[in-house]
Parts: structure tokens; sequence; C-alpha cells
């Protein structure tokens, strides 16, 4: 009987030791998110990366495995925004996971903590690729990542309290760091400030805005729309009087 009595505490002690040394699972949509996530997370988190810098992340098939992984996951960080709508709410329903349903704790969407730039007037499909609460492509303005930074940080200490000070910790170095690297990239993009630039989707303007870039054309003729030679012939004759000194 006191072998039974010890054994049961040495399973107690490893469950509890188990608990302690847990990982939060996080998916991550975007490359962006799940680094910033590391940053803040240390080895208090383990992420999964859905997407890579290669692929249009309008367009991912949601596959097995993403809804494999998202299952298991304490925490889902994404754009919102309507980004990933064409394929992240099919991987959400058919994961069942209660965690990370829109509105929970474990669902985060970045784009819910900047000021959002091209915010449509009217919506009309015949417009492109239009998405109704503006232009979600936040990640290409630095001051944006600080602001999901803030947010994020706050987010982990609440699904995880236990560990809030280590979090918090984290934040505050991420954000001496970031605040510094963000003053570094303003020195050395003065030069840039005023300049043309043509775009090959519309998918800038929080950089333009950081930087004071100039967009005087798309090669897209409207948002998602493959480029025809007529709207490129369009472009070129535009650029003969304002001539642009990039594409980006």
């Amino acid at each position: 009987m006191q072998n039974i009595i010890k054994f049961l505490g040495l399973l107690f002690c490893l469950s509890n030791i188990s608990i302690a040394q847990a990982t939060l699972n996080v998916f991550a949509c975007e490359p962006e998110w799940g680094a910033l996530v590391q940053e803040l997370g240390g080895d208090k988190v383990s992420v999964f990366i859905a997407t890579n810098a290669l692929q249009d992340v309008h367009h991912i098939e949601a596959k097995p495995s993403l809804v494999a992984k998202l299952r298991k996951a304490d925490l889902l960080v994404c754009t919102g925004a309507e980004l990933e709508i064409g394929w992240l709410p099919v991987l959400i329903r058919q994961a069942g996971n209660p965690n990370i349903q829109s509105g929970k704790v474990g669902n985060f969407e970045a784009a819910h903590y900047v000021r959002m730039l091209e915010i449509p007037t009217r919506l009309d499909r015949a417009d492109g690729d239009v998405h109704p609460g503006g232009n979600p492509h936040i990640q290409t303005d630095p001051r944006n990542i600080a602001n999901v930074s803030d947010a994020l940080a706050q987010r982990l200490t609440e699904i995880d309290s236990v560990n809030a000070a280590f979090y918090q910790e984290r934040h505050l170095d991420f954000t001496q760091r970031w605040q510094s690297a963000i003053k570094r990239w303003e020195n050395q993009a003065t030069p840039l400030k005023g300049i043309n630039i043509v775009v090959q989707h519309k998918g800038f303007p929080y950089l333009e805005n950081w930087l004071g870039l100039n967009e005087v054309a798309a090669l897209e003729p409207k948002p998602g729309v493959e480029a025809t030679s007529t709207h490129l012939a369009e472009v070129l004759n535009q650029l003969k009087n304002q001539p642009a000194k990039m594409v980006i």
C-alpha cells in the first residue's frame, strides 16, 4: 500500500513538472508574427509558421497538416483584416479548437492594434481584391510592429499568467532594440523621402506613409488582378511624365 502511495505521489510530482515546463503552442499565419512571438515568448513558446515569404498569403491551401497544427494551438496569431479570409476560416472550422475561435483570448489579429489605411468607401468586386477593413499589409511600417508587440505581449500574459514577468521583461528588451532600429532605418532612408515609386501590388501604403514615398503607378490594374499588356503600356506612358526611381 505504501508503495502505491509513493508511486501516485511520484506521478503527481511528474505531472506538476510537466505542466510547469509546458510551452505554449502558437500557430502564426505569417513569418513576421512567428518571429515576433518568438522574440516575446522565448523558450516559453513553440511556434509553427503556416506560410513563408515566397507564398501569396491571400491564396493558401487549407491542408490537413495545417488543420492538425491548429487543432493543438493555444494561440493563433494572424494579420486579420481579411488577409487570410480565403483559407483561415476553413482551418479554424475544421480544427474544432475552442481556444482559437474568433473572440476568444487565443485568437489574436494584429490589424486590430494599428491604424488601418485605404479603408474603402464602397465595396465592389469589380475593383479587385479590396479589403473592407482597410489594406492588411501592415507589417511594412515597423511602427506598426511596435504597436502589435505591445498587444501581443499582453495577450501572452493573459494566456500564461504564470510567466507574465518573463514576457514583460522580453517585451521591454524587444521594444528598446526595435525603437533603436527604427531610428537607424529612418536615418538611412532619409534620401528616399518624396521619391516616386511603382508597386507591383498595392501592398505598400504603410511603407509609403512611414518613409514619405510617392506611389505613381501599380503594375496590377486592380488589386489581385494580373497585369495586361495594355495596362503596362499605360504605366510606361504615365512614367514619361512621372519618372519613378524604383519598382517595389
